[in-house]
């Protein structure tokens, strides 16, 4: 995907006294009395802010957080905790600005941040005369708030079109890199691994990486149905019925290419859906009336394990079972575990979504991951083949 970078603007010292307008992704999580709980985002969103101060630039930052009204800015709507937190990691003052559209005063070497931009009427529609207020604060805007890239707003996607230049920051050109990486032109095989409680969530998802993977590795509820369509029976399991004949037709989509989709050859069940639930291990054909799939079991896990171990690329989004309980995190834990080692030994391996990221965290492999996407919904539409709006428009700008 080719984009401007921010990164390419500084190397030819192209920011020096210039205003730059950056959209961050600040929407981070807050108590009761609105002190920031985990700053992931802040601290992700540094880098692009260090490299405009440190290329001379007037520096803008803005981002939403929660969901406002738009035209009323309350106390819980405040980016106030947020300037507080990006004041302390620079190591410097950042000044935050209320009722900037129509003009915004800021000197080269200064950061300001911007109240959240989701208070501005027409925000979220992308209001073209917004749109272009906000480009004639700037001599360059950037984008680096991969989370919002699936939304066209005015901060993500008309601005883009108006300001007279619109680069991609950091976290996002590394976001585009890793997606076209992994989809793009990926080192075979490509095993994507697609997990949830619904296949209707994810059918889509399912459809488009059916036409592009070599293995395809469902689980959770989604495999259940696959399950199903196989003529296995799952007992009281979480499925979706009516939508055997997709599942089908995702399997015949993978075979008219010769590609797989490997089913359970075991389960580990249990009666009733609880931590402390005893469980146990049935062949994928002997799961009985009263039932419940909560898990892959260890021959299925070990087959799973051998085919990511053999990838060249993977895309993983979803666990295999209810890892949250121990009894039945064997099939996440060992699939975690396949991944780190297949990183390891050279392949490429991406990941989104916050069960995954979940899992990640809990079988600390995070540095094992080649890439973890910072973008939960902008990830799995990409996954669905659908063009990202933010992105769309910096390719755009950037073909000319």
């Amino acid at each position: 995907m080719n984009v401007l970078t921010l990164e390419s603007l500084c190397k030819q010292g192209a920011l020096n006294g210039k205003r730059v307008f950056i959209r961050s992704d600040l929407n981070v999580p807050q108590d009761d009395a609105g002190n920031i709980t985990e700053d992931t985002r802040v601290r992700a969103s540094i880098p692009a802010v260090r490299m405009a101060l440190d290329a001379g630039a007037a520096v803008m930052v803005t981002s939403h957080l929660g969901r406002p009204t738009e035209g009323t800015l309350t106390a819980a709507d405040s980016l106030a905790p947020i300037a507080v937190r990006m004041a302390e990691l620079l190591g410097r003052p950042v000044r935050l600005v209320a009722n900037w559209v129509d003009g915004v005063t800021v000197a080269p070497g200064e950061v300001v941040l911007l109240e959240n931009c989701r208070v501005n009427k027409g925000e979220k529609k992308d209001s073209e005369e917004l749109a272009r207020k906000m480009a004639a604060l700037c001599d360059v805007y950037v984008n680096d708030a991969f989370g919002t890239a699936h939304r066209a707003e005015a901060t993500t996607h008309g601005i883009a079109r108006f300001a007279p230049v619109a680069c991609a920051g950091p976290l996002l050109a590394a976001e585009i890199e890793a997606l076209g990486r992994a989809l793009g032109e990926p080192k075979r095989p490509l095993v994507a691994i697609v997990a949830g409680s619904k296949v209707s969530t994810k059918l889509t998802i399912l459809n488009n990486l059916a036409q592009k993977v070599d293995r395809l590795i469902v689980g959770g509820g989604i495999a259940n149905t696959f399950l199903l369509a196989a003529g296995l029976p799952i007992g009281k399991s979480l499925a979706e019925p009516d939508l055997i004949p997709e599942c089908r037709k995702v399997i015949e989509t993978l075979q008219r290419k010769g590609a797989t989709l490997p089913l359970p050859v075991d389960v580990t069940v249990a009666q009733r859906f609880a931590a402390d639930a005893p469980a146990q291990v049935r062949a994928a054909n002997a799961v009985e009336a009263d039932d419940l799939i909560l898990d892959v079991g260890p021959q299925t896990s070990a087959q799973l394990a051998k085919i990511v171990q053999e990838a060249g690329t993977i895309i993983w989004n979803g666990p295999l079972g209810v890892f949250e309980f121990d009894a039945f995190a064997q099939g996440t834990e060992e699939l975690a575990k396949a991944i780190a080692a297949a990183t390891s030994a050279g392949a490429f391996s991406i990941a989104g979504g916050g069960d995954t990221l979940a899992a990640i965290a809990k079988y600390r492999i995070a540095d094992k991951v080649s890439y973890i996407s910072t973008g939960g919904g902008a990830f799995l539409e990409f996954l669905e083949g659908k063009p990202l709006p933010a992105v769309a428009v910096l390719q755009d700008r950037a073909a000319g």
